[in-house]
Formats: structure tokens, sequence, C-alpha cells
């Protein structure tokens, strides 16, 4: 009975957040009041004469910016009025990561709406954790991962990548990972409070880098 009920703790756990993913992912591309779209934030620097890569590289400093200053999206209208509750302050942070690697990925001429591009884009919010996660998959990052790559992912690793992604970042808000998923749900006040910061941002920016920049001309 233990099992079950630990079970049904990590499946709600996963759902709720796949939704505020999915919520946060949806205002961070297609933009919102106040604050641009990753297709804006990517031409933003696209439109620099420098190399691709130091236009990449240029985004991810002003992001670590952004991700180190307290409330910078929180009194965005709108944030808040997303289908599931989440504290403002891990919903801001994420609207600030989310956003720099979608544009990342859109000037690496990838398709930010297409789902396998979207599961990557979560990947990346693991940080250091990416390359791991991609390779039980399968998937080697540093070598060769073209846009034919990606578009060859079927749909039910997808599935899978996601919900080792979900773990990875639920594992972060409780020192016993699944054991303490009911606590996270569906407030978490106090406990994610300083989850992330400018260093995480930076370390996410330059796996999505490696992820749909490095390789992509190839």
């Amino acid at each position: 009975m233990g099992l079950g009920n630990g079970n049904i703790v990590e499946e709600s756990a996963q759902s709720w957040l796949e939704r505020i993913l999915d919520g946060v992912y949806e205002k961070a591309v297609g933009g919102m009041p106040g604050l641009d779209s990753a297709y804006e934030l990517a031409a933003d620097y696209l439109n620099s004469s420098d190399s691709l890569e130091n236009q990449v590289n240029s985004l991810i400093r002003w992001q670590n910016t952004k991700a180190g200053t307290s409330g910078f999206v929180t009194g965005i209208g709108g944030l808040l009025s997303m289908p599931v509750t989440i504290p403002a302050n891990i919903a801001s942070v994420w609207l600030i990561q989310i956003r720099m690697i979608a544009a990342i990925a859109h000037m690496g001429e990838h398709d930010i709406r297409d789902d396998r591009v979207r599961a990557l884009v979560y990947v990346c919010l693991t940080g250091n954790a990416a390359k791991d996660i991609l390779r039980s998959f399968g998937i080697e990052i540093g070598m060769k991962l073209t846009k034919k790559a990606i578009e060859k992912i079927p749909g039910k690793l997808i599935i899978e990548i996601n919900k080792a992604v979900g773990f990875r970042l639920l594992t972060k808000f409780g020192e016993k990972g699944v054991v303490n998923l009911h606590k996270v749900i569906p407030l978490a006040g106090g406990v994610v409070g300083a989850v992330v910061d400018a260093s995480a941002t930076n370390v996410m920016g330059n796996t999505a880098r490696d992820i749909f920049i490095a390789r992509c001309s190839e």
C-alpha cells in the first residue's frame, strides 16, 4: 500500500511539473506583456555583426544578470494566471531560463515549437546533469546533434526524456527525492526560494549552446 501511494505521489508530481513547464514554455516562446518572446530575444542578438557563438555567449551573460536579479519578472501581468498554482519566485526564474534556452535553440535554426526541441530545452534546465540524462537514452552532445538527429528522436523517447528531466528537477526540492515530493504540491513556498541563481543559469546556457549551436552547421 505504501509503495502504491508513493507511486501516486510521484505521478502527481510529474504531472504537476509538466503542466508548469509547458505553461512557462508557452509564455517564454510566445511572449507576454512586458517581456519579449524567445524569437524576439534571439533576433536582438542575431542583429549584431559578431559570430553566432559570440552572439549566444552575449545572450547568456545578459540572462545571467537577469536571473540573479530578485523580482525581475514576478510583477509581470499574467505570469501568475497560469492554469496551475506555482510560486512566483520559481516561475519567474524558469521563465527567464526557458526563454534564454529557447532563444539559443532558435538561433541555431531549430524549430522551438517542435516537441523534440522543447524536450531538449527542458533537459538544459538540469544543467550539468543534461549530458548524463541524454547519454542514458543514447544521445550524445558535443559530438554531432544536428537538426536531422533531433528530428529522428522518436516520440516515445521524448516522453521518457521528459520523465527523467521531471524527476531530476523535482529531487532538487527535497533532499530525499520522491519521499518529499508531496511537500512541493502545489505551493512550495520557501522550499524553492533559492533553487536557482545566476550561476545555474550560466550552466544551462552553456549546455544549450552545446546542444543547439556547437554542431548545428555540420
